[in-house]
């Protein structure tokens, strides 16, 4: 990439994004960056005003675009977006994403200094309920998530895969987009046929975007439900990506099921010895998930009681929903 400051296009795929979508705007426009630079707001069929709203913002500022994603689907309103934008270096920002002031600046300058073809940094997850601040806790645990520097930190080089995403734009036209058949883990996916390309992926702790939790743990279990689904669909197409990290949580899920049948079982026919081989399994996530919280609630800063408390519910159900959803698989059928 030259000296010179190239243009940047941020695309935006957004559905139901009223509330958000005014001040995630704000913030892409109020970059310090000292290039061009636009944005393409991709819509999809939405059930409040967030057309009217996308629609206000590209009249008021001539750099905005908005372009239809009928389908609605993540993938396919990435890929309307970059076809409609013009910039040599394409940033995904998410409609209710806040995003520092620094961010495209230090995009570029990251894809500069490492020759990557796409750079990211840290899902900087932040709550304001006390539910949201124990799944925010947690999703930057490796005990929640493993260790995923894009989640729990770390230092710079070359990753798997990267939060949202700054790319050159050569290389999404090497590898021809998102896969629209993707509905979740388009990222993970899409990064990988960059890597197999011979491309580098790039993850460095000096980009940063706030991320805001399920506020609810049924939504919270349908999101990582689905997490597990689509990662299982990946697997599908590329057996290779399979490692221990993905499959612990649907090993986990396997050995308490069957250490809790065969428990049971073993106090109705009475045989203690029974029992206490089919409990040990649950027994020991159990203690597993106990200590990780307290961990988890004694590390700077330290988590207040009431969020603490929700911790062991909200390891439970990230673990057990991600390892049901792998097991169930069929995302992409």
């Amino acid at each position: 990439m030259s000296a010179r400051q190239p243009r940047v296009s941020v695309i935006m795929p957004v559905i139901n994004e009223e509330r958000h979508l005014r001040h995630a705007v704000d913030g892409i426009l109020a970059q310090d960056y000292g290039g061009e630079l636009e944005v393409v707001i991709s819509v999809g069929p939405s059930k409040d005003r967030t057309r009217e709203i996308a629609d206000l913002i590209a009249s008021e500022h001539p750099s905005v675009l908005v372009v239809d994603n009928p389908s609605g689907k993540t993938p396919s309103g990435l890929n309307a977006a970059i076809g409609r934008s013009t910039g040599e270096v394409v940033v995904r920002v998410d409609g209710h994403a806040m995003i520092p002031g620094d961010y495209v600046r230090m995009g570029v300058e990251v894809l500069d200094e490492t020759g990557a073809d796409n750079v990211g940094g840290i899902m900087a997850a932040e709550g304001t309920t006390d539910f949201e601040r124990a799944v925010a806790r947690a999703m930057t645990s490796k005990f929640g998530v493993g260790g995923a520097s894009f989640h729990v930190g770390g230092e710079p080089g070359a990753a798997l895969t990267v939060y949202l995403g700054c790319f050159r734009r050569d290389a999404l036209d090497r590898v021809g987009g998102y896969d629209e058949s993707m509905e979740r883990a388009q990222d993970w996916e899409m990064n990988l046929r960059i890597r197999q390309s011979g491309g580098i992926v790039w993850f460095t702790p000096r980009m940063q975007v706030t991320y805001r939790p399920r506020p609810t743990l049924s939504s919270l279990a349908r999101q990582y439900h689905d997490y597990g689904r689509w990662r299982r669909e990946v697997a599908r197409r590329h057996p290779e990506t399979l490692s221990l990290r993905y499959l612990a949580a649907p090993l986990a899920v396997l050995g308490i099921t069957c250490g809790l049948v065969l428990g049971i079982a073993g106090l109705v026919a009475g045989l203690g010895w029974l029992a206490l081989l089919g409990f040990a399994a649950p027994a020991g996530y159990l203690l597993a998930n106990l200590a990780a919280s307290a961990q988890s609630t004694f590390a700077a800063p330290r988590l207040p009681w009431r969020s603490a408390r929700l911790l062991p519910a909200v390891y439970a159900t990230m673990h057990g929903a991600w390892g049901t959803g792998f097991l169930r698989g069929g995302a992409g059928s």
